[in-house]
């Protein structure tokens, strides 16, 4: 499992949630429905809370990206890439096998 952010995902990470001078949290997790192709009936969420018990933890460009032990389970093998679509003015996550 690993997570990768794009340069134009992190300045729509950087317009959405500001820039301070401490590394801010990124929580990812699957959440209850939506419409996400990794889980059924799942998809990605994300919050900006600080991780209790991390599985993973990345840190890129001020923000770190994590995912808890207990949101393992959605991820299961696969790695995601975070970026953006200029077309919807919005983040999209595309999945990989690990």
């Amino acid at each position: 499992m690993n997570v990768e952010v794009t340069k134009p995902a992190i300045s729509w990470f950087k317009e959405e949630f500001g820039e301070e001078e401490s590394v801010i949290p990124i929580r990812l997790y699957g959440r209850y429905g939506g419409c996400g192709s990794l889980q059924s009936g799942f998809s990605l969420g994300i919050s900006q809370i600080e991780p209790v018990e991390p599985l993973l933890k990345k840190e890129i460009d001020g923000f770190l990206f994590f995912v808890e032990q207990q949101d393992g389970w959605y991820f299961n093998d696969h790695s995601v890439k975070i970026k953006y679509s200029r077309k919807y003015d919005e983040i999209e996550f595309v999945y990989d096998d690990v």
